[in-house]
């Protein structure tokens, strides 16, 4: 099973995810837990292209398509062999990322960028994708007390971060069957407990496939 996170920088979803994994682990499951972009070495270097300053001005398609290029590598090298033996694997970002950042914060399109994700992805499309929704001033805040672990991305303005937002809302209108909402304004535990349920439900269905 293919399970994807994803949310504004600063949602918690990285938080959340932690103490799941140990709890499928725990239930038996084979997990692996992988981000992007990176994942894998050739992606991470091409991560760390893509979010130093050294790339500040970046032209919006090259930046999504660096994103594709590391998505492959990850894709192929580690999602796939995962999944082919029969892993749960669950990313910290992935295709949807690059919808919302690139696709409609950058004004490239999401339609667009997705028309090339399908040939970059084939059929390997996340089973289940958890948005990681929280208040905006909520985020601002978790994001300056991690400074020194911010990227360019995590630096852009308030403008383009509410591009993001509008980004990932039209995503969960146009795949309602594929997201489920976590409000992580709540405290993290709770968040986690919430979270759990959603990807043990999610199992439970994708065995009955």
């Amino acid at each position: 099973m293919f399970i994807t996170l994803e949310g504004m920088d600063g949602s918690g979803k990285t938080t959340a995810i932690q103490k799941i994994k140990s709890t499928l682990e725990h239930l038996g499951y084979q997990v692996v837990y992988t981000r992007e972009p990176g994942g894998e070495k050739v992606a991470e270097e091409i991560r760390q292209l893509i979010l130093t300053e050294q790339s500040a001005g970046i032209d919006g398609w090259t930046e999504a398509l660096l994103f594709l290029a590391a998505r492959r590598e990850h894709l192929v090298k580690v999602i796939i062999p995962a999944l082919e033996s029969g892993k749960i694997v669950i990313s910290d970002r992935f295709m949807d990322s690059t919808s919302a950042y690139q696709g409609n914060a950058r004004g490239i399109g999401i339609d667009n960028v997705d028309e090339v994700q399908k040939i970059v992805i084939g059929k390997y499309i996340p089973d289940l994708t958890i948005f990681f929704s929280v208040d905006p001033k909520e985020a601002e805040k978790r994001m300056s007390m991690r400074e020194d672990l911010k990227n360019r991305l995590d630096a852009e303005n308030e403008k383009f971060k509410a591009k993001v937002k509008e980004g990932y809302e039209i995503l969960i209108k146009k795949y309602p069957n594929r997201f489920k909402v976590v409000n992580t304004n709540l405290p993290v535990s709770e968040v986690q407990k919430e979270t759990e349920k959603i990807i043990l439900e999610a199992i439970k269905h994708h065995g009955k496939k």
